[in-house]
């Protein structure tokens, strides 16, 4: 009916239709990502095929995978947009929500199939869900209070090896975990992550990597300017240096002889080395510019003892002014108003083959760089994924000191607590409640089956050991059994789960209350003659 209003071009999915669309999107996306999640998860190669792309990256992150997928249906979106959100937000558990918000739409898949209304399962799904957010409050441990520096550190060490463990370091978790924690742990509760730098390096094993105190600058030292300087000051400026040339759009000059050609070209030497001359009276001894620095400003700076850096990227400029506390400048005219960036020492180190610049003892004490060695490309791009998580995690972890225990523990432990609520729960809003419990116990179940593992022998031990009292088991994926986590050390974040559980099911229950689907052409431009 609606279609006699609607322009041209617009269609409608209504009612049974547009709610089957969105749960075969949603959970098309969640199957997808799921083989990835857990200790044992497999990796995807995403390739691109553009005609001027063709490269291929292998990664086992959830975002990395969803974020590169291209989508037409609109609940898959939803799930990408809920991932993206997580990684943005706590760094660790994309696979995780993505596939908790697919389990549960399969839940709600059934019970439409059942004649139960969307309204009385989102219902249903609500009482669970703060059942399940109380029961994860109760279970959290925090170590950070009450002088437990030492306990609260190990607890650090052991969620960085729980997140690091699905991925590609997995083999040298227990190495970059510490690595981490050492970065994080300089930060002293500050939140800024730029001033923990990830270089990478090829060559090497990824046990090579290593922290280093102070900053590395991938680039080079002019020519002919000193390689060491201690007592840096530096300058550090987003301004052109090649030869002030007249830079207005169609300007022409013209001259009746080479001398008039040669006066010119003297005259834009004279600016720069005014330019210069004013950049040498702020008293800095390092220079470093984001744009190139040409042969004739390079010179100056070398017969005036100035150590002169080229091309630092613009990320690097602006994380440099924050490590080294200095401004950014574009003109210097008033050497009164800028502020001078200052480290202890500035030289040109060797890693590998490759010679980088190294700012150490840099007035932000809790700058480092962790220097990544691989084999290739592949690698270094997945180990740095990998750390930039556990990184992230790691913050998170600072801000909100709560732990809780991996291993599907917590996901067993909340859906008994809502199993249990359910018995005394009367009308459908029950079997809403009981399918919320069930599609968390998926989580355990797909754990195990990436691992090769039998999902249903296993979930079912673990349910009966938490039945039995035993509320810190869950899976040792190393053994294929039922263990306790506070002895294997499995840890993760509260606030990771906590976000999982909270965007999973609020995404679940927005593409569950649809029943329309409008797509909308878009205006035609009017053509003009």
């Amino acid at each position: 009916m609606e279609q006699a209003f609607l322009a041209q071009g617009t269609s409608i999915d209504k009612g049974e239709n547009a709610r089957l669309s969105s749960f075969v999107g949603a959970i098309a996306i969640a199957d997808m990502a799921k083989t990835t999640l857990g200790p044992k998860g497999m990796d995807k190669i995403l390739q691109r095929v553009s005609e001027h792309d063709q490269s291929v990256s292998v990664t086992n992150d959830g975002a990395t995978i969803l974020r590169s997928v291209v989508i037409d249906n609109a609940a898959a979106k939803v799930l990408v947009d809920i991932a993206r959100v997580q990684d943005d937000e706590v760094g660790d558990g994309t696979t995780s929500v993505a596939v908790l918000c697919g389990e549960l739409l399969r839940e709600a898949e059934a019970l439409v199939g059942q004649r139960i209304h969307p309204q009385t399962i989102s219902a249903g799904w609500r009482i669970a869900r703060n059942l399940a957010k109380k029961a994860l409050e109760e279970s959290a441990l925090d170590h950070s209070k009450g002088g437990e520096e030492a306990l609260f550190r190990r607890d650090l060490v052991r969620i960085a090896t729980t997140t690091l463990s699905s991925k590609l370091l997995t083999h040298e978790k227990d190495y970059f975990a510490e690595l981490a924690v050492n970065a994080v742990m300089r930060l002293k509760g500050s939140n800024n992550l730029d001033h923990i730098q990830i270089l990478k390096k090829a060559g090497g094993q990824l046990r090579d990597s290593y922290l280093e105190d102070g900053f590395l600058l991938d680039k080079t030292i002019g020519v002919g300017q000193p390689r060491r300087i201690e007592n840096a000051k530096i300058l550090i400026a987003n301004t052109s240096m090649d030869t002030d040339k007249i830079k207005i759009y169609g300007s022409r000059v013209r001259v009746d002889s080479m001398n008039k050609v040669a006066e010119i070209e003297e005259a834009e030497k004279d600016k720069m080395r005014l330019k210069c001359e004013k950049i040498i009276a702020h008293g800095a001894n390092v220079f470093i510019n984001r744009q190139l620095i040409y042969n004739l400003p390079e010179s100056i700076f070398a017969e005036a003892g100035v150590m002169a850096i080229e091309h630092a990227d613009f990320d690097g400029v602006e994380r440099l002014a924050a490590v080294l506390g200095g401004d950014v400048t574009s003109t210097f005219d008033h050497p009164e108003l800028v502020t001078l960036g200052e480290c202890d020492l500035v030289e040109e180190v060797m890693i590998g083959e490759d010679k980088v610049i190294r700012l150490g003892g840099c007035k932000s004490g809790a700058a480092c760089t962790i220097v990544l060695r691989g084999a290739s490309s592949h690698v270094l791009d997945e180990a740095e994924r990998s750390l930039h998580d556990a990184l992230c995690i790691l913050q998170a972890t600072v801000k909100d000191a709560r732990t809780i225990y991996g291993g599907g523990c917590t996901e067993t432990l909340m859906a008994q607590v809502i199993d249990r609520e359910a018995e005394n729960t009367p009308g459908k809003k029950a079997l809403a409640m009981s399918a919320f419990a069930r599609a968390l116990r998926q989580l355990p179940a797909i754990i195990a089956d990436n691992g090769g593992y039998d999902a249903a022998e296993l979930v079912t031990q673990l349910r009966a050991k938490h039945a039995a009292g035993e509320t810190t088991n869950g899976l040792d994926m190393y053994k294929g059994g039922i263990a306790d986590m506070a002895d294997l050390g499995v840890l993760e974040s509260y606030k990771s789960k906590y976000h999982v559980l909270m965007s999973a099911s609020e995404a679940a229950e927005m593409i569950l209350r649809v029943d329309d689907i409008i797509k909308c052409a878009p205006r035609q431009r009017e053509q003009q003659y």
